[in-house]
Formats: C-alpha cells, sequence, structure tokens
C-alpha cells in the first residue's frame, strides 16, 4: 500500500480494507514500513486496529507490525539519522514473513510517497520492487495529485510493479466536476500503461462507520 504524496489517505485506505478482509472472514494483519513523528507504539497501526475493531494484537506490542519508530516527523533516512540509526529493509522483509506464519494476508502501509527516501540510496518504491508484490495506490480529488498519480502510475510501470488497484480519496472539498475529470484521466491513464485494475472511491471514515461494511474495499486485494 502506497500514496502519491504524504497525509493523502493511506492509513483510512488500509484500515478500511482490512476490516472489510474481516467482515469477509479473512485472517489480515496490517504492517507498517516505517513511522516516524510519534514515540512508543505507531500510530497508524493504532489506526488500523481501531477501525478493524480488533484492539492491538500481541505481534502490535512485539514490534513486528512497525520495525522502526521515530520521533522526528521527516523523511524516513533524516528521520533515522537523527536518531543514530539506519533503516535495514531486510529487517522489514523478516518481520512481514513472521506475520504471514500467523495470518493468511498481510497489508503493508508504506510511509509518503514512492520515492521516500528509507536510506540514502533505497526508495520505498526500491523496496516494492525487491519484494515483487503488487501495489495499492492511494490518490485524491485535492489539486495536484493528478500529476502526482500519473507520475506514479509511470514510476510502477517503469519498474515492472503490478498495480493490485487505486484508491480514490475523494474525501475534502474539490469541486464535483473537477474531481469527477481527474478520476476520469487517471483511469485513462491506468489503461494506457496496461493496468487494468479496480478504482474503489473512498469518503470520509464516518460514512464507513455508519454504513457498517467495507466489503467493497476487498476488490482491491484479488490479485494479492
Amino acid at each position: 500500500m502506497s500514496g502519491i504524496d504524504t497525509d493523502i489517505g493511506k492509513t483510512i485506505a488500509t484500515g478500511l480494507i482490512a476490516r472489510g478482509l474481516l467482515e469477509a472472514g479473512i485472517n489480515v494483519i496490517t504492517q507498517k514500513v516505517v513511522q516516524t513523528g510519534c514515540e512508543g507504539m505507531s500510530e497508524d497501526i493504532q489506526k488500523h486496529r481501531e477501525m478493524m475493531g480488533t484492539g492491538l494484537q500481541n505481534v502490535d506490542r512485539e514490534g513486528l507490525t512497525c520495525s522502526y519508530i521515530y520521533s522526528t516527523p521527516c523523511s524516513p533516512h533524516l528521520a533515522a539519522d537523527i536518531d543514530n540509526d539506519t533503516i535495514d529493509p531486510d529487517k522489514i522483509g523478516a518481520a512481514t514473513r513472521k506475520l504471514q506464519a500467523e495470518y493468511e494476508l498481510v497489508l503493508l502501509e508504506g510511509a509518503g510517497g514512492l520515492f521516500v527516501p528509507l536510506t540514502l540510496d533505497y526508495t520505498l518504491i526500491d523496496y516494492f520492487q525487491d519484494i515483487g508484490k503488487p501495489v495499492i495506490l492511494v490518490t485524491s480529488s485535492r489539486l495536484g495529485s493528478l500529476n502526482h498519480t500519473l507520475a506514479s502510475l509511470e514510476a510502477l510501470k517503469t519498474r515492472n510493479i503490478e498495480l493490485a488497484g487505486i484508491v480514490y480519496n475523494r474525501f475534502g472539498n474539490s469541486e464535483q466536476h473537477i474531481a469527477d475529470d481527474s478520476l476520469k484521466m487517471i483511469t485513462l491513464y491506468m489503461r494506457k500503461y496496461g493496468y487494468d485494475s479496480p478504482i474503489v472511491e473512498m469518503y470520509g471514515e464516518e460514512m464507513y462507520r455508519e454504513s457498517g461494511s467495507c466489503l467493497p474495499f476487498t476488490v482491491l486485494c484479488k490479485n494479492i
């Protein structure tokens, strides 16, 4: 799970997908690549569990669901350096494998956009390429998102990374006709790059609390 930018809705989307999978009877857990700007337990992992309705799991308390947590709210490579640490992608992968031994499906949420540096010479998209798993991309209808989305699609295609689907976050104040046109353009460029992946539109979190079902989001995981 990645996004076109920071604060684009990745955490909410991850929580909704996980909740939908639980509703479908699938034993799922979420994992965070790295969390910056907090201490102790990953805030995003806590949000996932709240949305899933499960509470924190033993694997959360053991640190398996987020191997790196830094207090400074900045790029992961810099946050690690400030704490005299270095992010080791192999440690993240080892945690994923341990989770896979206990759960049917692991949803891995990234940090920021695809090219966020984990180290001085290794980015998030490098990691996604190395592990060879499909990516769900979260985008939005806000101004500037169209450019970032098309650039992300081209980057995924260039790296031969499979796109499992797109979450189109409509939450916000975008004008309806602009948001609709952006969605049309994103769909057009997905097809241009040879992706025949589903797009799920996402609204405010409260809408799903009231409706009581997140099953529509499970379509994004059919090829994972």
